[in-house]
């Protein structure tokens, strides 16, 4: 749906800056879209579009270069506070009117933001299902019998089928991750007390934080800079520099659990289509280690089997005992299981949460990340309200054990599997490394090249990194040198870092050249005359630079590689007098396609 437009965060913002679109045509979009998707069950309240309007035009007094949202649509979940409208938390008799916005709410607006609408969700946040509302069920925005998954059922459909590009969420046992993947987009599930929960109905105060839907990584973690910070209207709050975004490391170590330790519940495609993203994080330069996933599982036993269900007890008990029937009876179920705990039953599963945490921090000492399925399988809505508990309880795997153990958390869309079901994958980290995840999820999520959601809209090249240091230069490498081929340790060896994986203007041939190692060598040609050649961008210090390009034989040189989106850099280029025997490959796309499918015969 309208992939000619501006569909994410950086581009919308962008546009507006330069004048080619402005706030009000934007919000106008959007409000458009809104009406050509017709699916009621997503919004539980939606403003005025008028008010939105008037909002916009007034942004035209602002500087746009000091607001970093500048005009952005933006969604926010029922249980968060938003000044103008009524939070439920999808429960009709348990509304209120906020007299001001909450902390997170009151962050984006100040960055440019404009608010315009409340999106359904799991009933008081309870669930990973997103169908346990009385608002309706969103459809999801990829394939309509499917759950759109929950608890931030519609903050994540609004932002997957391009209505939005931003909405926020909330994340306590997974509703800010299962609904990512179930929708193809990313999901940020910041470190505890990094954003404010100050104007957030609870689900489980100790574990809940504000999360993060956007289409790309770079979008939600520009979001989370914008709402990071302490804030002492919320006790729970913590001092968690966000940190910046850095190239992908060059030894970078990533989790994997034991074998056999995977659970998919039968899923054979889910099981595949996790297999071939650990590949893809290989061919990226990351070392899968193995860990043991068991302390986790066990973990994860705790949310519903231990006293942290007494968490959501306090939070609707007078509701319970005055208007039970209020309560979606799925919730009611779980949540009054709650009043039935003990202190001791609290105490005894404290202790054993604080041996699990230690058991993480040693699972971490050598692994900067762990990759996992974001869920195990998926479902359709008719058979999660066959069996509700049971299922929803299978969505939550691998995200119900993330914040007992204080972990950040970046879902990120994989693949779409062959029945039009999207995969994810999730990255955890200890609190804190949020940038880290940030980091290196945007290349992985940019070498998929999957589409936006469910927009239909293509990838932009990555945007490219500041250099954290002025000493370091960029180098465009085409071959031998690419992660995983075979000289890519002489660019490790310098301590070079992978910054992204892109795409040459389309000006170059590239040829297989007659060298050991097989090395091609490409050559610029008339302009639209050659083809987009992939390369991979890599950092080095000045002084490893000059190392670097004084070792390289002839007949390959160093000269200005133009790139597809109009810059340039310093990378391999031919001496077009040797090319005579060689052959021309440039049909392949890149070095990594020829090699792939050289060896195969």
């Amino acid at each position: 749906m309208g992939a000619e437009q501006p569909e994410t965060i950086a581009a919308i913002v962008a546009a507006h800056r330069a004048g080619t679109l402005t706030p009000v045509q934007t919000v106008a979009r959007t409000y458009q879209r809104i009406r050509d998707h017709n699916d009621p069950a997503i919004f539980i309240s939606l403003r005025d579009e008028r008010d939105a309007i008037a909002e916009a035009e007034k942004l035209a007094a602002k500087d746009a270069a000091g607001l970093p949202l500048y005009g952005v649509p933006v969604a926010v979940k029922d249980n968060i506070d938003a000044l103008g409208f009524p939070t439920t938390a999808a429960c009709p008799a348990f509304s209120t009117t906020p007299t001001h916005d909450s902390t997170a709410v009151a962050r984006l607006r100040a960055a440019g933001a404009i608010i315009i609408g409340k999106t359904n969700l799991d009933q008081f946040a309870t669930g990973l299902v997103g169908v346990r509302s009385p608002y309706g069920v969103p459809k999801n925005s990829i394939r309509e019998d499917l759950i759109p998954g929950g608890s931030s059922s519609g903050s994540a459909v609004a932002v997957g089928a391009g209505l939005v590009p931003l909405s926020l969420g909330t994340d306590t046992a997974g509703s800010g991750r299962v609904p990512a993947m179930l929708n193809n987009i990313v999901g940020l599930k910041p470190s505890l007390g990094m954003v404010s929960n100050a104007g957030l109905v609870p689900a489980c105060r100790t574990l809940d934080c504000i999360s993060v839907f956007a289409l790309t990584v770079d979008d939600a973690a520009l979001a989370l800079s914008v709402m990071a910070g302490p804030d002492p209207a919320d006790p729970f709050s913590r001092d968690r520099p966000l940190g910046a975004i850095r190239p992908l490391p060059s030894d970078l170590r990533l989790g994997v659990p034991r074998n056999g330790q995977l659970i998919f519940f039968g899923d054979k495609k889910a099981e595949t289509a996790y297999a071939d993203a650990l590949k893809r994080w290989t061919a990226l330069g990351a070392t899968l280690v193995e860990f043991d996933l068991e302390p986790f599982y066990e973990t994860a036993r705790l949310l519903y089997e231990g006293p942290w269900v007494a968490e959501r007890y306090l939070v609707i008990k007078d509701l319970l005992a005055s208007a039970p029937d209020s309560i979606h009876p799925v919730t009611r179920e779980i949540t009054a299981a709650g009043a039935r705990l003990t202190a001791a039953d609290t105490f005894s599963a404290l202790y054993r949460l604080q041996g699990l945490r230690k058991i993480a921090e040693r699972t971490f000492a050598n692994i900067d990340a762990l990759v996992l399925p974001t869920a195990p399988t998926a479902y359709t809505t008719a058979q999660v309200l066959a069996n509700p508990i049971e299922l929803n309880s299978r969505l939550g795997t691998y995200t119900n054990f993330v914040n007992l153990l204080d972990l950040c958390g970046l879902a990120l869309p994989a693949s779409m599997r062959s029945d039009g079901i999207p995969f994810g994958i999730t990255l955890l980290a200890p609190a804190g490394h949020d940038a880290l995840l940030a980091s290196i999820g945007r290349v992985f999520h940019a070498d998929t090249r999957l589409s936006l959601g469910a927009t239909g809209a293509a990838q932009a090249l990555l945007a490219a990194l500041p250099a954290s240091s002025g000493d370091e230069i960029p180098i465009a490498v085409v071959g031998a040198h690419l992660s995983g081929m075979v000289l890519n340790g002489e660019l490790k060896a310098l301590n070079g870092r992978l910054i992204e994986a892109t795409r040459t203007a389309p000006d170059y041939k590239l040829y297989a050249l007659k060298t050991t190692p097989p090395k091609p060598g490409m050559l610029r040609v008339e302009a639209g005359k050659g083809a987009a050649i992939e390369l991979e961008l890599w950092s080095l210090s000045s002084s490893a630079f000059g190392k670097f390009v004084n070792a390289i034989p002839s007949p390959m040189a160093i000269g200005t590689v133009r790139l597809a989106d109009g810059r340039s850099a310093k990378g391999f280029l031919v001496e077009p007098e040797v090319l005579g025997e060689a052959r021309d490959i440039t049909a392949y796309g890149g070095w990594r396609k020829f090699m792939a499918e050289a060896t195969k015969t």
